[in-house]
């Protein structure tokens, strides 16, 4: 009796290859731009010899790519006649930074590999070497991203979440780019390393919900000295503050330490203590830094992975900045 082949085999493995890890390789550079991780690792390096703080600019800046329409370096754009890019929207005016890192980075690797490797893949690259270099986890990173052809401020403006916004709204945000609330807690513990500006924490020191008073929840002594580098009433102040006061430049679980003891700066980390699923995590996190620092790269592998561009999509860009 003849058996026909099953197509239940056929049938899984498409379904499995519609994934976006069938469309990355973690071997995609290696015959075409074989020192491309060194590259941008000793780009990186750089960057944050001369500015600690460039480490966190770098981190900040792949999340805002990502979670406007998928990492497909579209943060990276200078406005054009065609569209008004992300650079001047609301979270990203005069505060994202590092794009002359990644020009830097582009120029030597077009150098040595022209017209191969995407913007894309290389700010995904200088992300995890900016964690990697101070401290934080290493992860294999899929490659194989394309460059978007257009870039949107309205979009940055809507799709980005805020720090003044609640877990609830920022959670609707996570969700709806394929991301849960344990990405929320494990990501949000990148702000162990960087510096946020007065402007997007001072209504935690002065006038917290309209009610004329600080933060009740906010740390009195950090609340002190936040008062002092952010005086009431002056609009103008251009200070920053550390994220992790106690260990600013290092990435580690201390982060989570401090949500504990009240100790952070801005009000959408502070939330995390106030749903009991996050605060356990949040538990968890400041008793096991290898348990951060394990989902930490899992959760920034799946960030990485949000609306990417393959195959034919996209272009290869040869300048950052504009569009080929």
């Amino acid at each position: 009796m003849e058996h026909k082949p099953s197509i239940l085999p056929l049938f899984f493995l498409v379904l499995l290859c519609s994934s976006v890890y069938c469309q990355l390789d973690y071997y995609f550079y290696d015959n075409t731009c074989p020192n491309l991780t060194q590259m941008v690792r000793y780009g990186v390096w750089s960057a944050i010899q001369s500015e600690t703080r460039m480490a966190a600019s770098l981190l900040r800046l792949h999340f805002h790519d990502c979670f406007v329409n998928g990492c497909e370096g579209s943060v990276l754009l200078d406005d054009s006649s065609v569209f008004k890019g992300e650079k001047n929207a609301s979270p990203n005016r005069n505060s994202a930074r590092g794009f002359e890192v990644i020009d830097d980075i582009k120029a030597n690797v077009e150098k040595a590999c022209p017209s191969t490797v995407s913007c894309a893949d290389i700010l995904t690259l200088a992300a995890r070497e900016a964690v990697h270099l101070t401290g934080g986890a290493y992860w294999a990173l899929p490659l194989g991203r394309r460059d978007g052809k257009t870039a949107s401020e309205s979009a940055a403006n809507e799709q980005l979440p805020s720090p003044v916004e609640s877990l609830q709204k920022i959670t609707t945000k996570f969700t709806s780019k394929g991301l849960n609330a344990k990405d929320i807690v494990v990501l949000s513990g990148g702000h162990t390393i960087g510096f946020a500006s007065c402007s997007t924490f001072k209504q935690r020191l002065f006038d917290f919900d309209g009610s004329s008073k600080p933060d009740p929840t906010l740390d009195s002594s950090l609340l002190q000295n936040l008062q002092s580098l952010c005086p009431n009433g002056d609009g103008s102040n251009s200070a920053i503050a550390p994220l992790d006061p106690v260990t600013p430049n290092k990435f580690d679980n201390v982060y989570f330490k401090n949500l504990i003891s009240n100790s952070t700066v801005l009000q959408s980390d502070q939330a995390l203590m106030g749903d009991s699923d996050t605060a356990s995590m949040v538990n968890n996190y400041s008793k096991f830094p290898y348990l951060f620092s394990r989902d930490f790269g899992t959760s920034m592998v799946k960030m990485a992975n949000i609306g990417v561009l393959t195959g034919q999509e996209g272009e290869i860009r040869k300048n950052c900045r504009v569009v080929n």
